[in-house]
């Protein structure tokens, strides 16, 4: 039976089951992601225009401005519905932010090696809660590309092939994980497939929760912005449902890796929030950037409020 997309095709549909993502084109326009990096500018205190002033090479920004994908990206917006299984399954206001993570040249000193076990870093996202197989709290990754992302600059390093190592492991322990209990680099030990996630401004990559994945070598220090917000569902993973057809992707995704038509999955363990370092170091980020703008903060996030869909 053949299912109708709002956004996808059913090659893209098929290429996220096999491979675990699927990138959207032109999501947002290339004026407005030039403004969105030069409002980074501004929030970092560097200059755009000499490396001497970049003291950190891997910035993960707060965000100070929220806005709905479904205004400001409704192609992104389509397409995270095709995936999840509906609009209906999201929880709440789908957002995005202007929480950037800015690579302006990581491990730049050593020499370029593509993506492979070896590379450093390889995780999971999700650093906020205890892990299950059917977990709402991250039912889609997201990249938002908001520069260029070229070959050898900072794109994200992906695990095409590792949504069934980790499906696995999530089987096995009913009871859940906390983030630093995966064991990624036996789990990424078992992948082939790896590629860099290059693109323009205004393209996003749309990723199952369980690739991992990892920060790439920006080896021509050309300054890379992205996003990553996640989707959150309303309701924990179903993978019993009646009908192959009503799972959604995501839901899939799992069933193939588990080598499963079905499964009727029970946590062993109460569901549980973490509250992760980074949220302590970004807020003192966010209060050195107010510092540093004074009342010139109030307008950053313009560029969401003006952007107009692509044509």
């Amino acid at each position: 039976m053949t299912t109708e997309y709002r956004i996808l095709s059913q090659q893209q549909a098929e290429h996220f089951l096999e491979h675990g993502f699927v990138a959207i084109k032109g999501c947002f326009s290339r004026d407005v992601a030039e403004r969105a990096v030069r409002e980074m500018w501004s929030r970092t205190g560097y200059d755009p225009d000499d490396p001497g002033t970049w003291a950190q090479k891997d910035i993960h920004m707060p965000g100070l401005n929220h806005f709905a994908v479904k205004d400001f990206a409704p192609r992104a917006w389509g397409a995270v519905c095709d995936l999840v299984g509906g609009e209906e399954r999201v929880n709440g206001t789908y957002n995005w932010s202007d929480a950037f993570i800015v690579n302006l040249g990581v491990r730049a000193e050593e020499p370029w090696a593509p993506p492979s076990p070896a590379s450093p870093g390889w995780h999971v996202d999700g650093d906020f809660f205890r892990h299950f197989l059917d977990s709402p709290e991250q039912g889609l990754l997201t990249l938002v590309l908001w520069t260029d992302v070229v070959h050898q600059g900072g794109a994200t390093f992906v695990a095409g092939d590792s949504v069934a190592p980790v499906a696995r492991r999530l089987f096995e322990h009913p009871e859940g994980l906390l983030p630093g209990e995966f064991q990624t680099s036996a789990l990424v030990a078992q992948c082939r497939e790896f590629l860099e996630a290059t693109g323009e401004a205004g393209d996003v990559y749309l990723l199952h929760p369980f690739v991992l994945h990892a920060t790439a070598q920006n080896t021509l220090r050309r300054p890379r912005v992205i996003t990553n917000p996640p989707v959150s569902l309303k309701e924990p993973m179903r993978f019993d449902r009646d009908r192959w057809e009503d799972h959604s992707l995501v839901e899939q995704a799992v069933l193939r890796g588990l080598g499963l038509d079905r499964c009727d999955f029970r946590p062993t363990a109460p569901r549980e929030r973490v509250v992760p370092e980074r949220v302590r170091r970004q807020a003192e980020m966010r209060r050195a950037e107010e510092a540093r703008l004074g009342t010139a903060h109030a307008s950053l996030g313009s560029f969401a409020a003006h952007a107009a869909p692509p044509a």
